[in-house]
Formats: structure tokens, C-alpha cells, sequence
């Protein structure tokens, strides 16, 4: 069974993908697009679109810019991630400021969790993945 997808988002999706912001392009050039385990941009699952989406481990990954830290922002988030938990979806959440300033704990974090949920998919320690770049 797929994902639930509300159709009109699709273009909105791709609309993100082509202006995605600086920490979402340098996390997906410098290591998701090369991750043995395939990610995918801007995923749209039900009412929602996700930063960063494996389906084979149930994985999302959300960069969180100052509008995520706000009270509505919050509450938004709040929802969403229960909503992916009732579809077992884990979702991950990392700052904008993570990306620039703990990159390696970031890469470490994402690859621990795939290895933790699906570890007969992943056959390479981090060091090995990164090597690949």
C-alpha cells in the first residue's frame, strides 16, 4: 500500500524542490543524494510535504528554519508529527543552524537511525558513505 497523497500538492512539492533553501541543498548535496539507502526531496505524504522522505526505513527528515519556532509553528509541527507516527513514520528534525555548524553530528545521527530501524539495508559505517562523496 502507498503513502497517502493529496494530488494538488505535487506541484507544490516540486516548486520547493527547484527553490529549496541553502541548509536543504547542502544536506541533500553533501549527503543524502549519495546515501546508500535512497532519500527523496520534498515528498508529499497525505496533507503534508516532508523535507526529506526513505521509505524503506519509514524516515523523515525536517530542516527547521525560525518559523518552526514559533507558537504556531510549533503547534504545525506538533501535528504533523503525530500524523506521520499513526503511518510509523519517524520523523527526525534538525536546525538550520545544525546543518552549518554540526554537520558530522547531523550525518551521524540520520545514518544511526536508518541503521537502527532497518540495519540488513545498511552495510557501510558512516566513514565508508562519506568516502563515497
Amino acid at each position: 500500500m502507498g503513502l497517502p497523497r493529496k494530488r494538488n500538492l505535487s506541484v507544490l512539492a516540486h516548486q520547493l524542490r527547484v527553490s529549496a533553501t541553502r541548509e536543504e541543498k547542502k544536506l541533500w548535496r553533501d549527503f543524502l543524494s549519495t546515501y546508500p539507502i535512497p532519500f527523496r526531496q520534498q515528498k508529499v505524504i497525505g496533507v503534508y510535504i516532508v523535507d526529506f522522505f526513505c521509505n524503506k526505513v519509514r524516515l523523515s527528515i525536517e530542516l527547521d528554519g525560525s518559523q518552526h519556532y514559533e507558537e504556531t509553528g510549533r503547534t504545525r509541527d506538533m501535528y504533523r508529527t503525530r500524523y506521520l507516527e499513526l503511518l510509523e513514520i519517524k520523523e527526525l528534525r534538525f536546525s538550520n543552524y545544525d546543518i552549518w555548524f554540526n554537520f558530522e553530528s547531523v550525518c551521524e545521527t540520520i545514518h544511526n537511525e536508518v541503521t537502527d530501524r532497518r540495519n540488513d539495508l545498511v552495510t557501510q559505517s558512516l566513514d565508508r558513505v562519506k568516502d563515497k562523496r
